[in-house]
């Protein structure tokens, strides 16, 4: 029997849907789970095979491959990426940024140049919301944090990046997707990967009840959250969205690189 393939994936509740399945099978897949950052270190080391990570780390080597028709995405509100802000988007003169995940800060700067036309101080800090507005003006947070948060408590403004994205360019976003070095994972390994997309997608109210925790509410707000807000797939126009992004990042100097979308084998 060959060794499981080793894959490293983020431990949000967005990403759930994708690892679900996999999760069962630990003869053919060693899944650990992490922030999306450390999936991206732990990739670029080798020290696992595939990483579901933030979508901007396709430039970062030209031997990367993204699993076809599978990714993590949004069209139009996402709810778990947003910046929270205390004034008014043009009077923004600095944002506190959660690193956790590099597509994210992208994302934020992308915006800010070609959507709310500023040009604000960007900080790094940790994901919390109250000390990050204490910082700055704004706070950009994402994952659970940002879904959980509770802006009017703070007095904050919610500005919901997957909804920003869509009315600029009309396309989904892409937030992440399985990537690895050419050759990491053979076709049936792709088309497992597939097959586990849609069984976490079917398999959302399980899902949403483990979140839950036996929480009725909570559980009824990420199982809305995991039909309506996360689309999952990378089809036609999700490649064009994410391509789109990618382009926007290298040419204002975030990635190294341009380059087309490439995909292992099906």
């Amino acid at each position: 029997m060959s060794a499981p393939v080793r894959i490293g994936a983020v431990g949000y509740l967005n990403a759930r849907p994708l690892t679900w399945a996999l999760a069962a099978r630990p003869d053919r897949w060693a899944v650990r789970f992490d922030l999306p950052s450390v999936c991206s270190s732990l990739l670029d080391e080798g020290d696992v095979d595939l990483g579901l990570v933030p979508s901007i780390d396709f430039l970062q080597e030209p031997d990367y491959r993204l699993v076809p028709g599978v990714g993590i995405g949004s069209r139009g509100p996402v709810a778990s990426v947003a910046l929270f802000t205390r004034v008014s988007i043009e009077k923004i003169q600095s944002i506190a940024l959660d690193t956790s995940s590099r597509t994210s800060v992208t994302l934020i700067r992308v915006l800010c140049k070609h959507r709310f036309a500023i040009a604000p101080e960007f900080v790094a800090h940790g994901p919390d919301l109250k000390s990050m507005v204490m910082a700055a003006d704004a706070g950009l947070l994402i994952g659970d944090p940002a879904f959980e948060a509770a802006p009017l408590a703070l007095g904050l403004r919610k500005i919901d990046l997957g909804e920003e994205w869509t009315a600029m360019t009309g396309l989904p976003f892409i937030y992440a997707a399985w990537t690895g070095r050419s050759g990491a994972v053979t076709g049936a390994d792709v088309e497992a990967l597939q097959q586990a997309q849609q069984v976490g997608i079917e398999s959302v109210d399980a899902i949403a009840a483990e979140y839950g925790r036996g929480d009725a509410r909570r559980t009824a707000r990420a199982a809305a959250y995991l039909r309506d807000n996360v689309k999952y797939g990378l089809g036609p126009d999700e490649a064009a969205g994410l391509q789109l992004f990618l382009n926007y990042a290298a040419d204002l100097g975030l990635a190294p690189r341009r380059r087309q979308l490439e995909f292992f084998q099906e």
